[in-house]
Order: C-alpha cells, then sequence, then structure tokens
C-alpha cells in the first residue's frame, strides 16, 4: 500500500494534521492507529449504563485560531462550556472522544494498526507494522508521544513523560462533589489531582468517578497490579461519596500523559520526509509552558501545514 503522506497516531494533532491537509487539497493521505477508536488521550469508557472521560477533561481557549473553530464546534452542538469565567472550560457534549470522533468523521483512518518502526529512504518512506505488513509514504507525520515517536525513527527522546493513573469508580449513589463536579487543587488528599463526576458533568446517567493521581504518584505506584492501585485510590477518595455509598472500579494507566517539559516549535523534523508533532510540541506565542488540548491541536493544524507546502513544493 502507498500514500502520499501517513500519519502515525490518530488523536487530536493527527486528526488536525490530516484535517489541514484535506483543506489545503492534499486528499492522498491515511491516518493509522494502533487502537480500536480515534482521538487517543480524548478517550471516553462506558462503565455499565454510565459513562467516563477518562484521559482530557475539558480544554480551555486561548489562540484565536482554535477559538474561531470553537465556535464552529458550540455550533455543531458537538461541545458546551462545562465553568469557568476567565479561561471556560470547554467539554464534549457526549464526552471527549464523541468530539473526537466527530473531528475524524471523512478521514481515512485505519484502526487497531501498531507501528513497530519506520525507516526513510531518498525517495519515501516506510512504515513497518505489526503482523508483518508494510505501507509505503513519501512522508510521515508521528504524532505519537514523543518518547514513542522517537523509538519508531531510532532517535534520542527529545522530551520525557509524566505518567498518570485513573481510577474510574461506579457509585450506588450521588456523590459529594459540589456543582459542576469537578475538584482540583490544594482540597484534595496528597497524590490526587483532580476529581471529576460524570454525571454532574452531564455525560453519564450513573454517578461515576474519574479520580487522577500526580504524576509523581503514579511513577511511584506504576509497577503496581490495578487491584493494588485501585485499593489506594478509593481509600484515598472515599470521603467524597459519603458513608454507605458503595463503589466498584477499575484503573486507567496514561503512560504518557504529560510532558515534563516542552519543545519550543509546533513541530519537529526528525528527517527529509518523516516529521514529529503533538501536545509537548509548542508553538512560539504560547507561554503557558504546557501540554494540553490546545497545544496538540496547534501543534497538528502547524505540521499539516507544513506538510502541505512539501507536497507542494513550496519552499521553506
Amino acid at each position: 500500500m502507498e500514500t502520499k503522506v501517513l500519519i502515525v497516531g490518530a488523536g487530536l494533532s493527527g486528526i488536525m494534521a490530516a484535517r489541514t491537509l484535506v483543506e489545503r487539497g492534499v486528499t492522498d493521505i491515511l491516518l493509522v492507529e494502533k487502537s480500536r477508536s480515534v482521538g487517543g488521550r480524548l478517550a471516553t469508557r462506558r462503565i455499565g449504563e454510565g459513562k467516563a472521560d477518562h484521559g482530557a477533561q475539558f480544554f480551555t481557549v486561548r489562540s484565536q485560531k482554535l477559538e474561531k473553530e470553537v465556535e464552529s464546534w458550540l455550533q455543531e452542538g458537538w461541545v458546551r462550556r462545562w465553568f469557568g469565567d476567565a479561561h471556560p472550560r470547554y467539554t464534549g457534549t457526549e464526552g471527549m472522544n464523541a468530539l473526537a470522533k466527530n473531528l475524524a468523521e471523512g478521514l481515512p483512518v485505519r484502526l487497531n494498526t501498531k507501528t513497530l518502526s519506520i525507516s526513510e529512504h531518498p525517495d519515501g518512506c516506510e512504515l513497518n507494522l505489526e503482523g508483518g505488513g508494510v505501507i509505503k509514504a513519501d512522508h510521515v507525520l508521528i504524532t505519537a508521544p514523543a518518547p514513542q515517536a522517537a523509538e519508531l525513527v531510532g532517535m534520542e527522546a527529545p522530551v520525557t513523560f509524566h505518567p498518570c493513573l485513573v481510577g474510574l469508580l461506579t457509585l450506588e449513589g450521588p456523590s459529594r462533589l459540589p456543582a459542576p463536579g469537578h475538584l482540583d487543587g490544594v482540597c484534595l488528599p496528597h497524590g490526587v489531582e483532580r476529581i471529576v463526576d460524570h454525571m454532574a458533568k452531564g455525560i453519564s446517567s450513573t454517578p461515576v468517578l474519574s479520580v487522577y493521581m500526580t504524576g509523581e504518584w503514579s511513577e511511584e505506584h506504576f509497577s503496581e497490579s490495578d487491584e493494588k492501585v485501585l485499593a489506594r485510590i478509593t481509600d484515598l477518595v472515599r470521603p467524597f461519596w459519603g458513608e454507605g455509598n458503595e463503589s466498584k472500579g477499575q484503573v486507567k494507566r496514561w503512560r504518557y500523559a504529560e510532558a515534563a517539559e516542552v519543545i519550543d516549535q509546533p513541530f519537529l523534523e526528525a528527517g527529509n520526509r518523516t516529521v514529529l508533532c503533538g501536545d509537548a510540541f509548542l508553538t512560539k506565542s504560547d507561554d503557558s509552558g504546557k501540554t494540553r488540548f490546545e497545544s496538540a491541536y496547534l501543534s497538528g493544524r502547524s505540521a499539516g501545514e507544513f506538510l502541505a507546502d512539501r507536497v507542494a513544493g513550496i519552499p521553506e
């Protein structure tokens, strides 16, 4: 199989890069994704009758480019304002993964396809797949977390990432979290970064909590069994749902959740035909110093524009 531009990873950066290429007239593209769904860390899980976001919970808007696009998403009914005044937190009306699926609608995506390595040659690139398949492309964009992307092309990782352990807890009755169903900051037990009640958030018909642990706590306990991790998390946050309100749960493991440091450019050339981008790659005007939804969006857009010009033969 051959294509003009191959995008590895169908998370937000990959989706936005693909949309940008198509908007610029480059339609001979393919996204390959190792998971069974697009979205990456825009992840939503059904749990019984309930539902929970367990990656990104919301996003904020600081750039004019994203602000303009969010206006169209609001009109489509894909997102809504959740809470916050100075910088409103937006969230997917049906969960964050539904937003990713809406954005990927109509794009050529190949799911359940794991990339093992990528080699670059003077006349193109070859993507070696698990199971022995090969895809050839003129150009490759890798949007996986930087350590994984670097491994695919045999280079040193430009940044390191913190992990994140997330407890997904289904309750028998309502939690004690106040509206809007979100808590973070100093009011939480040591090791807990954020708690979200998805019934209060408005995407679940039953009370389901997502409990995010800090990078330091997650690193310390990442090698433990799910059962042990879940017991630790439950003990820490039990006061937030009250006596007699029983829970059952599961654990989601994000090995690469947040970059420990960021790269001060929206994408990185890893060869003459290979480009890396993602949420750890920040635009020059981004002074937040943090990986987030918006940095992934802007990085994907920038990489897509760069590749569109390269395909068209426009000098850099």
